[in-house]
């Protein structure tokens, strides 16, 4: 089947993250479900049936910007079968994404969090406490994805050297600093996690009570759990301590560069759009304090 084909060659070829992959199969599914309802052959498809399904999907209220990931999807497939010679023609040539607005990126306060995080009383004692609060400390002490953290082994972080190492998107490593508070937290963390699953040694970093391997919605739950206590914002993912990482590190005066690096971004296009929640806190510096504001 096409579809599977297509699978593997973002999985393996591509090597595109497993989100990704999931959310592209899913994409690639469902306009193949429309064209077997119109008796389309995929290779027959033309732009007009593609702009038919995608006006389809606006009309059902979908956001602009998973419109978009749609296109993207199926931009990415028909490349596919075009190298693979399953069709001859790409109705996506003719096909533009669609205008988003900018949305700047969700973050929690600052000193807030880090007062969650040295408080005494806010996890509570045994493994599961202990956790929690290095999943929080590992999401906002290093910026990493919700899909990095759950690939990251014991041997991955390195106590000495003060570093963790991160598989990022395409299979990109890179190392983080991680800092002397998440240190003590890791530490106390692997004990209790010897003592309680002795015989897992081969197990990723985040496990459950029970000793299997974390999942994402484990670790939304978790995230969701304490940025409750924090704020009210509809908004609790943990990409938003990725969000928090980078506008913290920017605040103080770090190098957009340098934050590149960290994040794991392939380009400064992505970085930058922190840049305008530090423009923003500048504007709200100016106004309280600039006597013709």
């Amino acid at each position: 089947m096409f579809i599977d084909r297509f699978v593997r060659f973002l999985s393996f070829e591509k090597r595109y993250s497993p989100h990704t992959v999931t959310a592209y199969q899913r994409e690639v599914i469902n306009f193949s479900d429309y064209l077997n309802l119109h008796e389309i052959p995929v290779g027959e498809a033309g732009h007009r049936h593609v702009r038919s399904y995608l006006a389809g999907l606006s009309e059902q209220g979908m956001e602009p910007s998973s419109v978009n990931r749609a296109i993207s999807a199926l931009r990415t497939y028909y490349k596919f079968l075009l190298r693979e010679r399953l069709v001859t023609q790409n109705p996506m040539t003719l096909i533009k994404a669609m205008r988003t607005p900018k949305r700047l990126p969700v973050v929690v306060e600052e000193a807030k969090l880090c007062a969650m995080l040295d408080a005494s009383d806010v996890f509570p004692d045994g493994f599961e406490g202990l956790r929690d609060r290095l999943v929080i400390e590992l999401l906002f002490g290093t910026g990493i994805r919700l899909a990095e953290l759950l690939a990251l082994h014991e041997s991955d972080v390195d106590l000495f050297q003060g570093t963790v190492r991160v598989l990022g998107k395409r299979n990109k490593e890179r190392l983080v600093p991680i800092n002397p508070t998440l240190k003590s937290v890791y530490e106390k963390y692997i004990a209790e996690k010897k003592a309680n699953f002795a015989d897992n040694k081969e197990t990723p970093l985040v496990v459950t009570k029970e000793g299997k391997p974390g999942y994402p919605k484990l670790i939304y739950r978790v995230v969701n759990k304490y940025l409750t206590m924090l704020s009210s914002q509809q908004k609790k993912s943990p990409h938003v301590l990725r969000h928090t990482f980078a506008t913290s590190l920017l605040n103080k005066g770090a190098d957009l560069n340098a934050i590149k690096e960290l994040l794991g971004h392939a380009g400064l296009a992505a970085t930058q759009v922190y840049t305008h929640n530090s423009v923003e806190r500048l504007k709200s510096i100016y106004k309280q304090a600039h006597p013709k504001a």
